[in-house]
Order: structure tokens, then C-alpha cells, then sequence
């Protein structure tokens, strides 16, 4: 017998975990079973973050002529993109960025660089004096997403300041092999795990829309609550022309909202963060992540795509929650 929406909420209220069955329950709801699915979302948030909605910016520091071949990436070099292409900035322009990202109230601020792996001379040194720059002299949190990490590079980021590592997972364990082929899934894991273990918080989450099953989706939710990481940035695709997925159609929005709430029940107590692809997903119901469960968004612009005007969504977060937890 299929269980109801308030026995579901409450059973993650009481610490318990969601099974696949529950979690599907969420992603086919309909009607009012999907509105008790949302007021169920909304309780869960409110126990662990109560009614703040934090934001978080980042800055494309190193764009284009990536060896990976992700089948959705503008920045691939196996794809003819319009995608940017420069070598990585400097910390002066890095810091610049950081204090642009505090006057627009966002309390964490990502580096993020293409390629495999950050150069583990002089782009690490880069990164780590641009980290060490910013904690000394800003409120904002640094964060750095550099691709897959070993252990030594790790320590050094935790050791120069930087608060959490953001490593996406991209998709479920099953479906990775459809998505990107020139790396291995174990080697995503690894640096989540990387990243833990020299001490910083760990970002990490995926692209929903890239052509996964419902299951996959609960699939990645799983691995990621498997591998306890604190926040789980949610984006949907925004195909890219000149990429395999250039003619993918967009997530309907429901079908998006759905999915954030899902998220939400299987990580109770995590950030959940809707970041590129809501404006052509969500559309005119971006505002209703937060109904869904969602406690936060990325502002400002993506890596190879503009954003919304930071007030526009500043004001949105106000008009949906009434308050927005910034410096």
C-alpha cells in the first residue's frame, strides 16, 4: 500500500530514511498529493534552516579548451562552442570578484576553473594566494571548484582558508557512462572525498534534463547522502549548441519543482541550492523552489551563461520567503 505524503514527511521528520518507491511517489505526484508533497518539503526545511535563503556567487576564472568531454559542456574542446577561452586570472581579479559577490549579499563565493584538474604549480598557487587574500580581508566564505583533486591539493586549499570544495557529480553512477567518458565516476568520488578529509565542506551535486530516468534521479540524490556532502547545488540543463545535448528539451517546470522536493526528503538536512538553468526551466515559477524545498541560489552569472539581475532575485527570494540571509 502506497503511503501518503503526510506519513512520508513525517517518517523524514523522525530521522528515518526514504525509500525508492517513496522517493518516485514524489516525482509522479499530481494535484493535491503533489501540494502535500510541497507543504511536507517546506516543513522539513523549516526544521533544519528555518526560513533564511542564502545566496552564493561565483567567477569563471580559467575558461574553455577542457579535455573532458561531457556531452553538456559549452567549455569541452571536443565541441564547436561560442564558450569564452582564457588562461586562469589573476588574484587581484579574483578578489575583485569576491568583493562584487559581498556588496551583492552572497555569503559564499566560488573560483572555478576548466579543465581536469587545476595546474598544481603556479594555478594552485594562484588559487591558494587569491583563498588566502579574500579570508583575511572579506566576510564573504571562499570556495574553490578546480575539477578532480588529490590529496596534497586538498590540504593545501583547507590550509590557505578556502571553506569548501564544490565538485558536481554531473548524474547518477548508472547514467555517468552516457554523459562523459574521458574520466571515471570513482574519480569524482574520490575527490569529494578528498575534499572531506583535509577538513573543508563539500558542494556537490549534478544537472538534471540530461536524458536520465526518474530512478536517476533518485539515484544521484542517494550517492550524494551516501557521501554526506553539506550542500547540493541543483541546475538543469540549458543546452549549449555545438554540444551533443544541443537539442534537449527543456525540464517542465513542475517536473523540476518535483524534483527539488525529492531532494529535499532524501537530504532533510543539507542546503539545497537551484542554481544554472532555472530562468529557461523554471521560468515564471522560479520563486516556487522555495515551496518546494530549496534553501538557497546561486546569483549573478554562470560559467559560459548570463544570469538574472542580482536584485531581480533578490526580490524574488523577498517576495516568496520575506528574508534573505546575507552580510
Amino acid at each position: 500500500m502506497t503511503k501518503r505524503p503526510l506519513d512520508i514527511t513525517e517518517k523524514v521528520l523522525a530521522g528515518e530514511r526514504l525509500n525508492r518507491d517513496e522517493a518516485l511517489a514524489i516525482l509522479k505526484a499530481e494535484g493535491s498529493e503533489l501540494g502535500y508533497f510541497f507543504a511536507g518539503a517546506q516543513r522539513i526545511k523549516e526544521k533544519y534552516h528555518s526560513g533564511k535563503v542564502s545566496l552564493c556567487a561565483i567567477i569563471n576564472a580559467k575558461s574553455g579548451i577542457c579535455p573532458e568531454n561531457c556531452a553538456f559542456c559549452a567549455q569541452s574542446s571536443y565541441y564547436q562552442t561560442d564558450a569564452p577561452v582564457f588562461p586562469l586570472k589573476d588574484v587581484d581579479e579574483i578578489f575583485s570578484g569576491a568583493q562584487f559577490a559581498q556588496q551583492a549579499g552572497a555569503h559564499c563565493y566560488g573560483i572555478v576553473t576548466s579543465g581536469t584538474a587545476i595546474n598544481g604549480g603556479d594555478e594552485l598557487q594562484t588559487i591558494l594566494k587569491a583563498v588566502r587574500k579574500i579570508r583575511q580581508e572579506l566576510a564573504i566564505e571562499p570556495s574553490a571548484s578546480l575539477g578532480l583533486l588529490d590529496h596534497e591539493s586538498a590540504r593545501a586549499l583547507a590550509e590557505a582558508g578556502c571553506i569548501t570544495y564544490h565538485h558536481n557529480l554531473e548524474t547518477a553512477p548508472s547514467f555517468f557512462p552516457e554523459i562523459c567518458t574521458t574520466h571515471p565516476y570513482e574519480a569524482d568520488l574520490a575527490t569529494v572525498r578528498f575534499a572531506k578529509s583535509a577538513g573543508m565542506r563539500v558542494c556537490s551535486g549534478g544537472i538534471l534534463g540530461l536524458g536520465e530516468t526518474l530512478d536517476q534521479r533518485i539515484e544521484l540524490a542517494e550517492t550524494l547522502r551516501d557521501l554526506e556532502v553539506d550542500s547540493v547545488p541543483i541546475n538543469f540543463l540549458a543546452p549549449v549548441k555545438g554540444t551533443p545535448l544541443e537539442n534537449s528539451q527543456p525540464i517542465a517546470p513542475m517536473d523540476c519543482l518535483r524534483a527539488i522536493a525529492m531532494f529535499r526528503f532524501i537530504l532533510p538536512d543539507r542546503s539545497i541550492r537551484v542554481c544554472g538553468g532555472r530562468e529557461k526551466n523554471l521560468r515564471e515559477m522560479q520563486s516556487m523552489i522555495f515551496m518546494a524545498g530549496a534553501n538557497g541560489v546561486m546569483v549573478g552569472n554562470y560559467l559560459t551563461v548570463h544570469g538574472r539581475n542580482i536584485q531581480d532575485d533578490k526580490q524574488m527570494i523577498m517576495d516568496a520567503e520575506g528574508t534573505v540571509h546575507e552580510f
